[in-house]
């Protein structure tokens, strides 16, 4: 996977002495005896990190970590201090007004928490500000804004007035207005915190769905740390303007850097952020549906198991056999397919932990985790299910 952005050594000061204070934090001063002694605010110190191409990851903290003031600092709304940014391997850090204002035009866009939507627009036309500044023509931005909208699934919404639509229904206008700009990185900062619980939790699906198909690069910021792991391919947590730990929120859950990533996480469930692929097992041994009722029967001896998936040529999953049923069988002369059982339960590798319970409360065998093409990945023992929410 490609880098996309990768920033090195960022620090971002406000004050009017910026640049001489960079001396005090590099002596070690703190942010907060930077701001008592000199009245300057320590926005973001030293910060590094690489975000791969397509990825979403959520920067998380609590309020004052600098989240936000970094998420700033990536279309230069905040001058960074010291430190560079790449973008596509060029530093935007030196760009000029006519540079930058390309780059925010083309290649960034910015979804924000309160929406920033015009009340006398329809929802098409609030779509259509951006084209309309950069100056496409009148048919083709409608065209373009038109299936933006239909992208976050407001198709026939758009003839309506902004007061209209629910909160959950103005962020999408933000993010269809964001994504008609055809942008390479969207800056998602704090998208959903005004919403009200279970129209956020909607949103968050929607997000992923539309990543799925869309898969920009998305950077989103937030102080919610289910929402971070629920949403992030990586995480990156701060504090007091620095980065404490970035990793998988399986790492950071598995493997917390320090007292305050273990506070941080200390509450969290676990089922909401644990997935089929991160319980699941390889299978060791399958049967073909060639084999026969002895083949099987020799298998499942040689491993300890009473069942046994059974595949097809591009490893399909056909059904499952018992020793018992196998024993019979053999006594009779039948093949694995008279005896095939379709009384198992499938997932995919995504499934949270939570939705996997009732699944193996009610199966009698594994679960069966399969890929894309439906093929086998793997089997998920109730155990194993069990065994995550500790």
């Amino acid at each position: 996977m490609s880098v996309k952005i990768k920033v090195e050594n960022l620090t971002k000061i406000f004050g009017k002495n910026s640049k001489k204070i960079l001396k005090n934090l590099e002596v070690g001063m703190t942010k907060k005896d930077i701001l008592k002694k000199t009245g300057h605010a320590v926005g973001v110190n030293n910060v590094s990190f690489q975000v791969n191409d397509g990825e979403i990851f959520v920067i998380m903290g609590l309020s004052g970590s600098g989240k936000s003031t970094l998420i700033r600092c990536l279309n230069l709304l905040n001058k960074p201090t010291a430190g560079d940014i790449f973008i596509d391997n060029e530093n935007i850090v030196g760009y000029n007004k006519k540079e930058l204002q390309k780059f925010r035009q083309d290649k960034i866009a910015m979804v924000f928490q309160h929406f920033g939507l015009f009340n006398h627009r329809t929802v098409i036309g609030n779509v259509e500000y951006g084209l309309e500044i950069k100056g496409i023509p009148k048919i083709e931005r409608y065209k373009i804004a038109k299936d933006s909208l239909e992208v976050v699934g407001l198709k026939g919404w758009e003839d309506k007035m902004i007061f209209e639509l629910s909160g959950g229904m103005q962020q999408r206008v933000g993010l269809a207005r964001a994504l008609a700009n055809s942008p390479e990185i969207l800056l998602m900062d704090e998208p959903f915190s005004a919403l009200d619980p279970l129209i956020r939790r909607d949103m968050h699906l929607e997000l992923l769905d539309i990543q799925s198909k869309i898969k920009k690069t998305i950077i989103f910021i937030t102080h919610d740390v289910n929402e971070a792991f629920k949403l992030g391919d990586r995480v990156a947590v701060m504090k007091d303007g620095q980065i404490v730990q970035i990793g998988t929120p399986e790492d950071i859950l598995s493997n917390p850097s320090n007292e305050y990533i273990e506070d941080f996480v200390k509450d969290i469930d676990r089922t909401k952020v644990l997935r089929a692929k991160h319980v699941m097992k390889k299978v060791g041994v399958v049967a073909s549906i060639n084999s026969s009722p002895k083949v099987a029967i020799k298998e499942m001896e040689d491993v300890g198991i009473s069942s046994l998936f059974v595949v097809g040529k591009s490893r399909e999953v056909l059904g499952v056999v018992t020793i018992d049923d196998c024993i019979e069988a053999a006594k009779s002369n039948k093949c694995l397919k008279d005896i095939l059982r379709d009384d198992f339960i499938t997932t995919n590798k995504e499934t949270y932990v939570q939705d996997l319970i009732p699944m193996a409360v009610d199966s009698k065998f594994p679960i069966v985790v399969i890929n894309e093409d439906e093929k086998l990945a793997g089997i998920i023992l109730r155990v194993s299910v069990l065994a995550s929410l500790i």
